[in-house]
């Protein structure tokens, strides 16, 4: 019976991962030449942005025939500004192969998706890349990943040479078909060294295991094997192998691996309807096309379509569905559990929506990536005549990126956009000339600040005039530990207030802390509801979302709200030399530092520091150690900015704290 997998191929910037993927589609047929990245004709580089740029934007989806079964490739952007096209992309994968380039190592952005999959017990492989780039230590390599990737690391093969166009990647197929004597011996030699050490970790997982290799039992490749199998399924265990994608060599061994060690599609399925959007995309001629990975049920042209959260009468008809191969696709008018594929005429769908999962406990399914655009930046068009056709265009990116936070202020009428880093924003500007025929101006990114209650506090509205109307409010608010979000808490009873009217409390209060009294989002706040009282007669509904607002602002007031500001994490490294001057800029910059490991003349150094100090870093990093640093970035965490520092952002319509105003808005009289 064919079986299918469903592997995404993820990565830092640069180590291969498209051309792996090219590598593949070239070894199961569905290519005839292997594309390039930099002469931009990578099948899974299908937007004119990525040609010409030679860089992935997208994640774009392919597969090719191996050994008569399927295996689907969801090719996934390196660069850590685009990180929320693989956050998405993790959630309807059967297994990932991570690559990391034999040169550089392991890269910040590399962490930070290793740990996402170890979260979300995705099974892993791990393939070592550029293995013939000069200055390659795979002993240095392997210590490299012991001490920065927790988890057992699986060598399944050596190379011969590394570092020189030479090399020669050693399996255990390697020697198979050589009936020599010396050939037999030296293959010996390398499975017992291969296994040995396969063994020595395994049996740190396993008691079965660590009986036999305490009792210093020989290893046996197979059934060690078939341990490596479960314990890589379960995510504790990461078997690795070696490549040279430019020059074809090692990727037959990887596919054999990917089906050797990684579940398909089966493994992960569902009896009902289940499915996920993890991509939309918009076609000039088609419209919208929602990219939906299925792990039960089917889908088939005409069927009406359930979305998690959508009243049943907001259901619409797919009208199409296609095969996706790069940016090829093929009508199939039907789709089975396993498949992915690009589902039209779901105008009101959004990236991250379910497909059916009714009674499905949904937090597996959720990922693990934790992504906050750190960046704020103002958006104008070049013609001050197509202001709505911006808006237009910002709002169908917002819905093919939901990270992006797209927002217009009512009263200003100034468009807002999060971005990750310098990098996007280019992209977003080349996307709106060439997609949409839109010139922009944009600002100068901007720090994204929040907002948390400074101490406990209680505020209350009291709504009863001018009748009908009937709402009064009471609120405590206080401080939670960073990263902690908002908590809703109520100590009132069904008698006192209605459980409906509780319920738009909340509704409304998780609105409100969009904005808080500085213009920011509010987090780490535990918020009670301490008061509550309605009118049988005079309340309507609506009423607890006039009062609501001007309750939950006026205890942030009282609690003397501070302002946070995002800290990054700093991976430095660069010849011992120049140490002096990048501690004293990392102290000038109000950040700290760990203490510093000097090896072989280079000194490694991790630092933390806040953003609003650390825009330019780069380039003064660059300077500092005459462009021969390197150097990484990554979010750490949001704290208190100084005191005395404060930043404001203009406030998206009526201040609920102008309290007549407010209400006047409310009931469309202002």
């Amino acid at each position: 019976m064919r079986r299918r997998w469903n592997i995404g191929i993820l990565a830092h910037v640069d180590a291969g991962k498209t051309t792996i993927t090219e590598q593949l589609l070239l070894l199961g047929g569905s290519i005839r030449a292997a594309g390039s990245v930099d002469q931009g004709t990578a099948q899974t580089d299908w937007l004119e942005v990525e040609r010409r740029r030679g860089i992935s934007v997208k994640t774009a989806c392919a597969e090719f025939t191996f050994q008569g079964d399927t295996i689907g490739l969801v090719d996934t952007p390196g660069h850590v500004d685009f990180a929320g096209e693989v956050a998405r992309s993790l959630q309807v994968l059967d297994g990932a192969v991570l690559v990391v380039s034999a040169a550089e190592g392991i890269q910040a952005h590399t962490r930070t998706i290793f740990h996402a999959l170890q979260k979300m017990r995705i099974p892993t492989l791990i393939a070592v890349n550029k293995v013939d780039r000069p200055g390659v230590d795979i002993d240095s390599l392997k210590e490299q990943f012991s001490r920065q990737l927790s988890g057992s690391c699986a060598w399944l093969q050596e190379v011969e040479e590394p570092g020189s166009t030479a090399c020669r990647i050693l399996t255990e197929d390697t020697y198979a078909n050589d009936s020599s004597d010396i050939s037999a011996s030296v293959g010996k030699g390398f499975r017992e060294r291969i296994w040995g050490r396969i063994f020595e970790q395994l049996a740190e997982l396993d008691e079965e295991l660590e009986e036999r290799y305490l009792s210093e039992e020989q290893p046996d490749p197979e059934s060690l094997k078939e341990k490596l199998r479960i314990y890589t399924r379960l995510g504790q265990a990461y078997p690795v192998v070696f490549a040279s994608a430019k020059e074809g060599k090692g990727i037959r061994q990887l596919a054999e691996t990917i089906v050797d060690y990684l579940p398909d599609a089966s493994a992960r399925s569902t009896k009902e309807l289940f499915g996920i959007v993890f991509q939309v995309t918009h076609d000039p001629t088609m419209g919208k096309a929602a990219h939906i990975r299925l792990f039960g049920g089917s889908l088939a042209s005409r069927d009406l379509v359930p979305v998690a959260g959508q009243e049943p009468e907001n259901w619409e008809k797919a009208t199409q569905i296609r095969r996706i191969q790069g940016g090829k696709f093929l009508d199939v008018g039907r789709m089975e559990s396993g498949e992915i594929a690009a589902v039209y005429g779901l105008s009101g769908c959004r990236a991250g929506d379910v497909i059916g999962g009714e009674g499905m406990d949904l937090e597996e399914w959720e990922s693990a990536m934790d992504l906050q655009p750190l960046l704020m930046i103002q958006v104008k068009p070049v013609d001050e005549q197509k202001e709505m056709e911006l808006a237009a265009a910002l709002t169908e990116l917002s819905e093919e990126d939901p990270l992006l936070h797209y927002e217009r202020n009512p009263m200003t009428e100034q468009m807002y956009l999060r971005v990750m880093g310098k990098v996007q924003i280019e992209i977003l500007e080349e996307l709106l000339q060439t997609r949409f025929g839109l010139e922009i101006t944009c600002s100068n990114p901007s720090v994204v600040y929040k907002e948390m209650p400074g101490h406990r506090a209680v505020g209350k509205e009291v709504y009863t005039m001018p009748k009908p109307c009937w709402a009064v409010v009471e609120l405590q608010i206080e401080p939670l530990p960073p990263g902690s979000g908002i908590v809703f808490t109520s100590v009132i009873k069904e008698k006192v207030l209605p459980y409906r009217y509780q319920n738009h409390v909340k509704a409304s209060l998780l609105d409100t802390f969009r904005q808080g009294i500085y213009g920011w989002e509010v987090t780490d706040a535990k918020v009670t509801l301490t008061d509550g009282e309605h009118h049988h007669v005079h309340t309507h509904p609506l009423d607890f979302f006039v009062a609501t607002p001007v309750a939950a602002l006026r205890a942030l007031t009282a609690s003397d709200a501070v302002l946070l500001e995002p800290y990054v994490k700093l991976w430095l490294s660069a010849g011992e030399e120049h140490m002096g001057k990048v501690l004293g800029q990392i102290l000038a910059m109000r950040g700290e530092f760990s203490s510093p490991e000097i090896k072989e003349g280079i000194f490694h150094l991790e630092a933390v520091v806040p953003l609003r100090d650390a825009m330019d870093y780069p380039v003064t990093f660059r300077s500092l150690t005459s462009g021969k640093g390197s150097y990484a970035m990554e979010f750490d965490s949001y704290r208190p900015c100084e005191e005395g520092f404060l930043e404001t952002l203009p406030r998206r319509g009526v201040d609920p704290l102008d309290r007549a105003k407010w209400i006047l808005s409310c009931r469309s009289a202002y």
